[in-house]
């Protein structure tokens, strides 16, 4: 199996990089692990002209859609700040989740190709809002948004999320070996929905037009 480990934050030696290595060390041994950090990219992270033309992929961006083109599943560890993922990261989510490549309108209805089908995903955000306050108050808004607006969109599925909180007032002490488990848990039970879907996209989405 083919494993994406994506650190989302911009900060090294964070709690986020310490449960994907957790994770990692939690994967058979006959796994193909590729592990990219966020901190050692260099992109522009704003799309600024949308989806009315193509902006040209810098090599890390190339460098992170060949890996999700080639996993099997994606794990992608980020701090939760106002709500959301760092402002980075979002970023090379708008570089590298482009129609054509991760999903493709109908002209003719409202629906849509999931293009990374066959892949799954695990989430794993790290926050100061304890998850009960998070599903009370918020109504789980970012895990919904990761499961059925980024990744599900776009085909993977299952999709996880794990939300570890709260971080601070000493919550990481009290909660971090529970975390470790649940990630160990987590790793070892890996699996696609439809693994029969996979299909390589990014050749043909380079391809120059014409």
């Amino acid at each position: 199996m083919n494993i994406l480990l994506l650190d989302g934050h911009p900060d090294n030696g964070r709690l986020g990089t310490h449960l994907l290595d957790t994770y990692r060390r939690a994967l058979p041994s006959d796994a193909q692990v590729t592990h990219i950090a966020l901190r050692d990219l260099t992109f522009e992270p704003i799309l600024r002209h949308g989806y009315a033309q193509r902006t040209e992929w810098e090599p890390d961006i190339t460098k992170v859609a060949e890996a999700v083109d080639a996993c099997d599943h994606v794990v992608i560890a980020f701090p939760m700040w106002w709500g959301s993922e760092p402002a980075e990261l979002k970023g090379l989510l708008d570089r590298v989740l482009l129609p054509g490549f991760a999903f493709a309108y109908h002209d003719d209805d409202p629906w849509w190709d999931k293009l990374l089908e066959g892949r799954s995903a695990d989430v794993i955000a790290t926050m100061d809002t304890p998850p009960f306050f998070l599903r009370l108050m918020y109504g789980n808004a970012i895990i919904k948004r990761w499961r059925k607006q980024i990744l599900g969109f776009c085909g993977f599925k299952p999709v996880r999320f794990l939300a570890c909180g709260p971080t601070n007032k000493g919550g990481t002490e009290k909660k971090l070996a529970k975390w470790e488990s649940d990630i160990r848990a987590l790793a070892g039970s890996i699996t696609q929905a439809n693994p029969a879907k996979k299909v390589a996209r990014l050749e043909a989405f380079l391809k120059p037009a014409g």
